[in-house]
């Protein structure tokens, strides 16, 4: 049985953050779910508010604001996670195209 990496409890609603290896590739998710913080964050950007959020994915409202709190303490690391995602996908989108 794999071993999770870290998980961190989100300080103010005491839900866990986790990271796994093999759970999104190593991509900080809601303790439990396969539900990324880096999606959750996509679709706030989107323009979804967070109760909209939370009936996408059937996560309770702490669980999103959970996410969201702990986006903006790592900020940094999980905008990296997002541009590298949309790099991989100009890059098949490419590959296709030829």
């Amino acid at each position: 049985m794999a071993t999770v990496t870290n998980i961190v409890d989100v300080p103010v609603t005491g839900i866990g953050i986790e990271r796994h290896p093999r759970i999104r590739n190593g991509q900080a998710c809601i303790a439990g779910r396969s539900v990324s913080v880096m999606r959750l964050v996509q679709w706030q950007q989107m323009g979804l508010n967070p109760d909209e959020i939370a009936r996408r994915v059937v996560l309770s409202r702490a669980q999103v604001d959970a996410a969201l709190a702990y986006y903006a303490a790592n900020k940094v690391e999980i905008d990296a996670e997002i541009e590298e995602e949309i790099r991989e996908a100009d890059r098949l989108e490419a590959l296709h195209k030829r």
